[in-house]
């Protein structure tokens, strides 16, 4: 039975873990698109599967689990015999790895997160992006990126010298930040976190999850 995945390859969570799926080398799965434009997402039928009415869901077999990175977990669990180890290979590795999406989902994705929703997600209802916010998210956004940019002299990727879930749970928010935002002189301007951001932008998941959005 293959798994069904409810989403949009246009979204930043759908396409972690969509990213995740290509990494793990998963191509038994069915994306089921959700249409945010006409709400579908609020509906009743899809509220059974995701109460806070949003996107994605996961469901195999008997199993429906929603929060992209539980469900990035999830996926990197299930698969953990094939694709890219991205827990790493140790129980030290994971713990790592556990700790940088922490770190993500706390003190990385809140700032950028932030400063999209007044950029892209906003404009696209029809509100005008509130400058100060924006600003002020920037500044609060350079105190993190100093604290990756140490870390990053250190080591490969977040978790050490290895690619992993914590690293590919950053590039959909960045990558939009950078395109969309037009905000990526934080992560440019700093030679560490650009050559980190060089290499797991290249990867070939994520250019696969790329071309998936150039054909929807």
């Amino acid at each position: 039975m293959s798994i069904t995945l409810f989403g949009t390859a246009g979204s930043t969570c759908t396409s972690r873990v969509l990213t995740t799926l290509f990494e793990k080398q998963v191509q038994d799965f069915v994306l089921k698109n959700v249409n945010l434009a006409k709400g579908e997402q609020k509906k009743p039928e899809y509220l059974k599967l995701q109460p806070f009415g949003v996107i994605p869901v996961l469901q195999d077999g008997d199993l429906t689990i929603f929060e992209s990175r539980a469900i990035a977990r999830y996926v990197s669990d299930k698969y953990e015999g094939q694709g890219t180890p991205l827990f790493g290979k140790t129980e030290k590795e994971r713990a790592l790895v556990n700790q940088w999406l922490e770190v993500e989902s706390q003190n990385y994705n809140p700032v950028v997160s932030s400063i999209a929703y007044q950029l892209v997600f906003g404009p696209r209802i029809g509100l005008k992006p509130d400058e100060k916010v924006v600003e002020q998210q920037l500044q609060k956004f350079e105190k993190v990126l100093d604290i990756y940019e140490e870390h990053l002299a250190k080591n490969e990727y977040l978790a050490g010298n290895f690619f992993s879930l914590a690293d590919l749970s950053h590039i959909p928010y960045t990558y939009l930040l950078l395109h969309q935002a037009k905000k990526g002189e934080g992560i440019t301007s700093r030679k560490h976190v650009k050559a980190w951001w060089d290499k797991i932008s290249s990867r070939p998941s994520w250019k696969q999850l790329l071309d998936l959005r150039a054909q929807s």
